[in-house]
């Protein structure tokens, strides 16, 4: 486990990442400033295309928050998928239903039993598994995301972000991992680094041949439990609905003048402004279900996300109706026929 006070700093840091966001949003006038900034940072390129403020940069900078997520998340991934098939197998999945019945009828499931060191083991072996699934999951999201932010979208020359809006951006994308492996990282990167030293030590003759059995390395995925392939399933389904979404506006960039705005239509925009922000909640959702919702780190890391998109989601449909006359009056920010 990662030190206390590690998981402890990290908490609070989602935490003061999301009250400024949260407050920002209450109708309070000594407010006002933080509502004022934070709305720079949610315009995304739309009411700073003029600005000549120093603070900005391009907005295709948003590619170094995936490069940023898809290193860090990757190396995770791997390192704890090595540490999980060289120290948690075997799953032993396929007689986990007549041990859990056998263990209920002997005492060895009660809370007080002195037989219940197997479960343990099991439920230990699930979580470091779990985890190399969840980060495999945001792998997925990341690398779409770079893909599009080089391949779909066209963003204008004008098109500013917020410094510190990037700063928030990069501060998300290398934490939201972090948040993620929190679980085991410590453990699976202690065993790389003395897996490393030995290496160094002895000398790759001395060492003995690691022999990868293919099958073993994906095999303990098909015994996770429900809620892994449920929050699978929610997954790729807020994530191909992005996709969509990301399309339609980087062709409606494509197909327009540098100065000119064009109201998106198709896919989850009949329902709503920024159908891309809901695919994301429902993004991390699934990655939450997945997950096991045993961590209130990952339930902060949801909480920062639902708050950042809402507001982001609520100012961008104010544009909208600001910007243009004839904009559907049906649609929500985004949450079809609700908000």
């Amino acid at each position: 486990m990662l030190p206390l006070g590690f998981t402890v700093v990290l908490r609070f840091a989602w935490i003061a990442a999301t009250l400024p966001i949260l407050l920002a949003s209450l109708p309070i006038r000594p407010l006002g400033f933080l509502h004022r900034m934070l709305i720079g940072f949610a315009a995304r390129g739309k009411i700073m295309k003029n600005s000549t403020s120093r603070f900005t940069l391009p907005q295709k900078y948003f590619l170094h928050f995936y490069l940023v997520a898809l290193g860090l998340t990757t190396f995770l991934a791997f390192s704890i998928w090595f540490y999980a098939y060289e120290k948690m197998l075997p799953l032993a999945s396929e007689s986990f239903g007549y041990e859990t019945t056998a263990s209920y009828l002997t005492g060895g499931a009660h809370i007080f039993s002195f037989n219940k060191a197997p479960l343990v083991n099991f439920e230990l072996k699930h979580q470091v598994w779990r985890t190399v699934f969840v980060l495999l999951l945001m792998d997925f999201q990341v690398l779409r995301r770079a893909y599009e932010t080089v391949y779909v979208f066209n963003y204008s020359p004008l098109a500013r972000m917020h410094f510190f809006g990037y700063l928030a951006g990069l501060f998300f994308y290398t934490v939201a991992p972090i948040s993620l492996g929190i679980s085991c990282a410590p453990e699976a990167l202690t065993y790389a680094r003395d897996q490393i030293l030995e290496l160094i030590l002895k000398g790759k003759e001395q060492m003995p041949n690691i022999q990868i059995d293919w099958v073993l390395v994906f095999k303990p995925f098909i015994y996770l439990e429900w809620q892994q392939w449920i929050g699978a399933v929610i997954f790729f389904w807020g994530w191909l609905h992005q996709h969509y979404c990301h399309t339609i506006l980087g062709s409606l960039r494509r197909n327009r003048r540098a100065d000119e705005y064009v109201i998106p239509h198709g896919d989850w925009f009949a329902y709503v402004s920024c159908p891309h922000y809901l695919a994301e909640i429902i993004i991390y959702l699934g990655i939450l279900v997945a997950s096991g919702g045993s961590d209130i780190t990952i339930w902060l890391l949801f909480l920062f996300v639902v708050s950042n998109l809402a507001f982001a989601a609520a100012e961008t449909h104010r544009w909208y109706h600001e910007k243009f006359d004839d904009y559907p009056k049906d649609r929500r920010a985004f949450i079809p026929f609700i908000y």
